[in-house]
């Protein structure tokens, strides 16, 4: 009998039987899918944090309506408006007054009509102006009233409009057609200029005195990461007049030499006496420039997920989390703001906001060395950016849409350019191993939500956070990355930054942001009080001829508004408090400390013209009696004019007592940047945060966070194995699941 078919036969059986096992084997010990489990905390259905929402698509299309059949003027889309014409340059929210939110909030009082602020740029007028109007009811606008004269003392003059989107479009215009041709044998023998090859950007402020609108403009190749590939070529171009046909260059600069305008250079380089430093052409991708990545990718990096789902709510404008609720919304100029911030459910604070990010810059290159970039001018909430899942927030966190109107008629949504996440910051937010008589171990993870958006204006992009941690502190946080500004490198360039490549100069420059910080301690009415130490020495009572130096608490009542403006390096204490009226259980006022994180460059000094615009960045730290017609630390309006500002934060200091007051402290971080070959292509987030912290001070009577229900504790006599005893222990069972990731989508190209 021939054994061999039926062995064959045999192992094929065992074979398949083999399979089957591991099959059913491997199915049994796949992670099942993560289930997701409501969250468990109180459910606020009342919809009151929509007092503070950002207006719809719907209620801006009314008010645009309302305002095209209302003013009695032509309104231009602003997209294609010149200068001499009459638009809407953008739309925002207008927040009701805080005494009328808190009645509504708090007493029951009737819900503030609901309303928007419109600025628009009047060029069609005998004195064109900017005039901001306040409309409403929304979302059936009825009525609209002026307020500029009341936010700003007077008109608005028009040469201090934030530069629109078609201002720049109609400037490259005029140098594309009528500037560039004027020099015809320079820039196609050392631009290599074909009409698109070169990118322009702009200098800010634009001028030296009050009314000028002359603004120096920089050529770089037009290349992936332009802002690395200077050319030596800058032109100052005034733009002042309202007739596009009146626009003139009033200088031009090359490689280290000034000319009157590019007739002049175009003669000196047809007679060679212009020193000419020819760039090499770099590739479309930029070359060093490029963001590509060097390395294929590998196995993937580590992300978080949530085994039962999000342990936060997001509700309309409302975040629900641990203890925590909030409303959040997106100013068009300032960006990410939070409002009725409540911690157990009690308010800490009424509102925190971004109010202004500052660059001050050198160089030995013209734009360089003149460059103030005052951001909120731009907008931040305007050029807030589309966020990437897995890179610039967690794949898994929860994307929200915003929208704004601005440069158009028309609302325009940005996908997912704001995020929400929980997360594991992997180290205990707290713990104690015992070792010393009872054996224990007592710990609580540092799990904090995060709510982000991320600007990117021009070349840099600012990471926006705010982190709300179990204990309840709260941080507000920036990080700085994108492309470093850069200028030509020639002569003593180097004095200024360094080199980064062949004719790439990383230009110095300081970065300051400031926050508003509204915070109601355990009420409206607070004073501010600062702590610190000193050693004093004294003879150690049980042995008299002894010396002992020992640190003993200072107490201080800062009861003014002099007292509490510390300025930028100055000295200042270290432990500083908003104190409530009340006091907790062993007697102390209950209170929230401020702890700023910064290491900020110098400010500029108080003598400069221009300093009073932005004269917040002197002060580190500066507390001031809240007032409604004190909204806002700067205005957009002192970009473009800082040598009269419409808004000087130095006035609002001016000794008036702050002792059981309603209290705002306005808060400065910042740090020095000078560029490194590290910082090609990009800056890196790593070393370049700053920001502050809000932290519990004798508010509760013990750590909130004991209460957290991520609180682990085992003795040495306890099975710590065993899920009832630690829950650790149970992740093998809660945790081994695998999370839905869904498909990766993007809408930045979008709609461009």
């Amino acid at each position: 009998m021939n054994l061999k078919p039926v062995l064959i036969l045999l192992g094929l059986a065992l074979a398949t039987i083999f399979a089957l096992v591991c099959v059913l084997l491997t199915r049994e010990r796949s992670p099942r899918s993560c289930q997701h489990l409501p969250p468990e905390q109180e459910d606020t259905e009342d919809g009151q944090s929509l007092v503070f929402a950002d207006l719809t698509a719907e209620e801006m299309s009314q008010v645009v309506r309302y305002l095209q059949g209302q003013l009695g003027v032509p309104l231009v889309e602003a997209s294609r408006a010149k200068p001499s014409e009459n638009c809407i340059a953008w739309l925002d929210v207008q927040v009701p007054g805080k005494a009328e939110v808190l009645r509504f909030l708090d007493s029951g009082g009737a819900r503030p009509p609901r309303e928007a602020l419109a600025v628009l740029y009047f060029g069609q007028q005998p004195e064109p102006n900017i005039t901001e109007l306040v409309v409403g009811p929304l979302p059936r606008p009825a009525y609209h009233r002026d307020v500029t004269v009341r936010k700003y003392g007077g008109k608005v003059p028009y040469h201090r409009r934030p530069t629109l989107a078609v201002e720049y479009k109609q400037i490259g215009g005029f140098l594309k057609s009528r500037v560039f041709p004027s020099a015809p044998a320079f820039m196609q023998q050392v631009m290599e200029y074909d009409g698109a090859n070169l990118a322009a950007v702009t200098a800010a402020p634009r001028g030296f005195q009050s009314g000028d609108r002359v603004t120096w403009f920089v050529l770089f190749q037009n290349v992936s990461g332009f802002f690395l590939h200077p050319v030596g070529l800058e032109v100052l171009v005034d733009h002042s007049s309202l007739d596009i046909s009146e626009w003139a260059v009033s200088r031009v600069f090359y490689n280290g030499q000034y000319y009157r305008d590019m007739v002049q250079l175009e003669s000196a380089y047809v007679q060679g006496r212009v020193s000419v430093e020819k760039v090499r052409k770099a590739p479309q991708d930029g070359d060093f420039s490029s963001m590509k990545p060097r390395a294929p990718a590998a196995a993937p990096f580590p992300l978080q997920f949530e085994p039962q789902g999000p342990r936060y709510r997001v509700r309309n404008n409302q975040v629900l989390f641990q203890g925590w609720s909030f409303a959040f919304g997106m100013s068009v100029s300032r960006g990410l703001r939070l409002f009725d911030i409540r911690h157990k459910g009690e308010r800490v604070a009424y509102e925190i906001s971004v109010q202004e990010a500052l660059s001050v810059y050198g160089s030995n290159c013209p734009a360089g060395m003149s460059t103030r970039y005052m951001d909120g001018s731009f907008g931040l909430g305007r050029y807030t950016s589309p966020l990437v899942p897995g890179v610039d927030c967690p794949y898994l966190a929860t994307f929200v849409d915003t929208l704004s109107l601005s440069d158009s008629l028309r609302p325009k949504k940005r996908k997912a350019s704001l995020c929400i996440f929980e997360q594991n910051l992997g180290s205990p937010l707290r713990r104690h191993y015992s070792n010393l008589q009872s054996l224990y171990y007592g710990g609580l993870v540092n799990s904090a939500l995060v709510l982000r958006s991320i600007t990117t204006v021009g070349n840099y992009d600012y990471v926006w956070d705010f982190i709300f941690y179990q204990n309840g502190a709260l941080e507000g946080k920036v990080q700085a990355t994108g492309y470093p500004s850069s200028s030509f490198l020639h002569g003593d360039g180097l004095r200024y930054g360094n080199r980064l490549w062949e004719h790439t100069l990383g230009t110095i420059h300081t970065h300051f942001v400031n926050y508003k910080v509204d915070l109601d301690v355990a009420g409206v009415k607070n004073s501010l009080m600062a702590h610190d130490m000193v050693f004093e020495v004294t003879q150690a009572p049980w042995s008299p001829e002894q010396q002992i130096e020992r640190p003993r608490l200072t107490k201080k009542v800062l009861g003014t508004e002099d007292q509490a403006a510390f300025l930028l390096h100055s000295k200042m204490p270290r432990y500083i408090y908003f104190a409530a009226n009340s006091k907790n259980k062993w007697g102390h006022q209950r209170g929230y400390r401020i702890q700023i994180t910064s290491s900020a460059g110098d400010h500029i000094p108080e003598a400069s013209s221009m300093e009073r615009a932005i004269s917040w960045a002197r002060y580190q730290l500066a507390v001031t009696r809240r007032k409604e017609e004190e909204p806002t630390s700067t205005s957009i309006y002192n970009q473009n004019d800082p040598w009269t500002p419409t808004v000087a934060f130095a006035d609002f200091i001016n000794n008036e007592t702050i002792t059981n007051e309603d209290l705002v402290a306005w808060i400065t971080a910042g740090f020095l940047h000078i560029p490194h070959s590290e910082d090609i292509p990009n800056t890196v987030t790593v070393g370049n945060s700053v920001g502050f912290l809000l932290r519990p001070y004798n508010y509760y009577d013990l750590d909130p966070s004991i209460y957290s229900q991520d609180g682990v504790f085992f003795t040495s006599e306890q099975d710590f194995t065993a899920c009832e005893i630690n829950p650790l222990a149970c992740l093998p069972k809660t945790a081994s699941c695998l999370p839905n990731f869904p498909p990766f989508t993007f809408d930045g190209f979008r709609n461009m």
